[in-house]
């Protein structure tokens, strides 16, 4: 690990968090797997990536469903599930993922822009991510991929502001027209409108699942049934939490060769810039 980053509160809060989810999840016989970065920390580092600051998990869409109908009394105190749809009283948009929340933590000091999301996002927190079924033409599943991307753009009329700088000159053009006609458009329509394509060819007959609630840079990861049906438990810190069966054909769907570590200058926090508390204590990011 490199010795500017020390990171053990927000790896503490964050396992707090998955041991939960898994709790949780065990009682209820609800299947959940680590994603993304917690699941390459699972498999090369037996824990958190010593550089990562966030946490990911994903369900299949019945398997989310069900946790989401018991996460509200199952969840201690300091937890809170956070959905897209409580953001403004469903009017304000930031993106389709609900998340655990840590509530005792902060992210961010008070800004203009953490006020608009009514401070619900100055916390660590677990993103969740929803695998649904794709189609198995690939001129279908292109279609879906792609309207995703464009229900996307149209939501982000509703964020508090956009950054046009991350977009070359085709992007910017595209989000600010998408946008635009997105402020005319209710969040809540625009939200039915993302549910209803997510959740269209969920028949159980595809051997193709995507994750529907990526932003849509990530859309392109499609992941096989038979990589994600069946959990396997994988040590994790001091614990174990359940991973895809498949993790190895996850992993290189989404990263390639996931073994070989980044150059040094890129194992750095997602959240460098920032400074984090954690229990009431505020800590750098950085040293």
């Amino acid at each position: 690990m490199d010795n500017r980053y020390d990171l053990r509160a927000v790896h503490q809060a964050n396992l707090k968090i998955l041991k939960e989810i898994d709790r949780i999840c065990r009682k209820y016989d609800i299947k959940y797997a680590l994603d993304a970065g917690s699941l390459i920390g699972a498999v090369r580092h037996q824990g958190f990536i010593p550089w990562d600051d966030d946490a990911d998990v994903a369900f299949t869409r019945d398997n989310y469903e069900k946790f989401a109908r018991v996460a509200k009394k199952e969840l201690p105190a300091g937890m809170k599930l956070l959905k897209p749809c409580h953001l403004r009283g469903g009017e304000a948009f930031y993106d389709f993922t609900p998340r655990i929340l840590y509530m005792n933590s902060r992210t961010n000091e008070n800004s203009l822009e953490m006020e608009y999301y009514e401070g619900r996002l100055n916390h660590l927190w677990v993103d969740l991510f929803i695998l649904d079924e794709l189609p198995e033409c690939r001129l279908r599943a292109a279609m879906v991929k792609g309207l995703h991307t464009l229900i996307y753009g149209l939501a982000m009329g509703h964020r508090y502001q956009l950054d046009y700088s991350r977009y070359g000159a085709a992007g910017r053009m595209a989000v600010r027209i998408l946008a635009a006609a997105g402020k005319r458009i209710p969040m809540k329509t625009i939200r039915r409108m993302q549910y209803a394509l997510a959740v269209k060819y969920n028949q159980g007959k595809s051997r193709l699942f995507y994750y529907s609630n990526y932003q849509p840079d990530f859309l392109y990861v499609t992941v096989e049934r038979e990589w994600i049906q069946d959990t396997v438990d994988l040590p994790f810190e001091d614990t174990v939490l359940m991973a895809p069966r498949g993790w190895h054909h996850v992993l290189t769907e989404v990263y390639g060769d996931y073994m070989e570590l980044p150059p040094e200058d890129k194992r750095v926090p997602s959240h460098s810039d920032i400074r984090i508390e954690v229990d009431n204590q505020w800590e750098n990011c950085y040293r």
